[in-house]
């Protein structure tokens, strides 16, 4: 399943505690206040609700995104409010329903686990639009004023890994990797498709660069623990990795990377400063547009789409500024290009002719879109000769296991 699926993820704000009690005095009005004005940005409303807080990669990208669109649309500090390390249960309701008792008509909620109780809110609150981050339900639901938003954060992982097979070439040549073949680390929160996705693409990635590359992956069964990245990445980079990356939301890989010069490649958001020896590029999922377009929507009272899925067209999909200290020469180039054939067609992330499973070819695949509790797969997603993630819906649903990447441990 996903980060999305069980659990889910963190926050970002600068000085967000005083800032937040403020907005949300400042958020008066009840179930009953009136709707702003049609284009009058300024006279709505809006709340984020962050599994985590500043201290997340995960959530401070989603907090960075909210505080850029809320400058973009001209909505003052004093109109929306962020509560941050809200866990995936009912108090993801509670401050859901203070949102809108204070007044606010958009509500967003960055983690996969906060679905079920903005959901409970959506039901109670009808005249209020609740837009959720990674969630999987909202097609199904059938609410008009529930929504789920995602990114082909997929394509993102792709490029980034052509910067990892960029590197791992560099080192080949140089006879610089630890064993016969380049292999890359990968620490992973849980074994659920959103992750399953992104390591994959990532692999995928490196291997149009290095075709014999290799990956272990292990996993952390949470999508924040400093600790537990720190040390799965040590272990991996012990068991012969010659480069690292990740789906967790710490510190604790890149610098466990730095510590050992490991070239890393991070996710969320660039950690240069802390890392300049190691770190290549990250790939992050730009929010902003999501953001703008669904209070944009509210504002003028039209529908928000129940799966909303942000591209590299629409700038959701994006990579920080390369690390050229560590990156190979010529990568920003080769992304570029392949950049290109991502955008015009000519290039597709799971594409069926570039990975097996079991040493087979896949030409037929049921995906689980329509998440029910036994997990079983309900659409057919290969087709024209690749994998169409996030297409049937806006969360990632791609899990299979494909050859070329070892799964250390599956506990998660």
């Amino acid at each position: 399943m996903n980060k999305m699926m069980m659990n889910r993820r963190q926050a970002l704000s600068l000085g967000l505690g005083s800032a937040a009690a403020l907005a949300l005095a400042a958020c008066g009005g009840s179930k009953e206040s009136a709707a702003p004005a049609e284009g009058d940005a300024a006279a709505i409303k809006v709340g984020l609700i962050c599994l985590h807080d500043e201290n997340s990669t995960y959530d401070l990208n989603f907090i960075n995104g909210f505080k850029e669109a809320m400058a973009n649309l001209g909505i003052g500090e004093d109109s929306y409010m962020i509560k941050t390390n809200i866990p995936e249960g009912q108090e993801c309701y509670d401050a859901a329903a203070e949102f809108a008792d204070a007044g606010c008509k958009v509500i967003f909620a960055d983690s996969f686990g906060h679905e079920d109780y903005m959901i409970q809110a959506a039901k109670e609150f009808p005249e209020v639009q609740f837009c959720h981050a990674t969630g999987t339900k909202a097609h199904t639901e059938g609410l008009a004023n529930y929504h789920n938003a995602f990114a082909s954060i997929y394509e993102g992982r792709f490029l980034a890994g052509v910067a990892a097979g960029m590197k791992l070439q560099e080192l080949a040549n140089a006879g610089q990797l630890k064993g016969a073949a380049p292999k890359m680390g990968y620490v992973g929160a849980f074994t659920y498709a959103e992750v399953v996705s992104g390591y994959t693409s990532f692999y995928l990635g490196a291997k149009s660069i290095v075709p014999d590359v290799t990956m272990d992956v292990t996993f952390t069964g949470s999508w924040y623990d400093e600790t537990a990245e720190k040390e799965g990445a040590t272990k991996l980079i012990n068991a012969g990795a010659d480069l690292i990356s990740q789906h967790a939301d710490s510190m604790g890989a890149p610098t466990a990377c730095e510590n050992a010069g490991i070239p890393d490649v991070s996710y969320n958001g660039s950690t240069i400063d802390a890392c300049p020896n190691t770190f290549i590029v990250s790939s992050r999922i730009n929010w902003a547009p999501y953001y703008e377009y669904a209070i944009n929507a509210a504002i003028a009272g039209e529908a928000i789409d129940a799966d909303w899925t942000g591209t590299l067209a629409t700038d959701s999909v994006q990579l920080t500024a390369i690390n050229e200290a560590v990156a190979a020469a010529g990568t920003a180039e080769k992304i570029e290009e392949v950049k290109a054939g991502l955008e015009d067609g000519s290039i597709h992330v799971f594409d069926t002719a570039n990975f097996t499973v079991g040493g087979k070819a896949v030409d037929s695949y049921m995906a689980d879109v329509d998440t029910d509790a036994a997990y079983e797969g309900d659409t057919e997603v290969i087709a024209d000769g690749y994998f169409h993630e996030s297409e049937f819906r806006s969360a990632p649903y791609f899990d299979l296991q494909i050859d070329g990447i070892n799964l250390l441990d599956t506990a998660f």
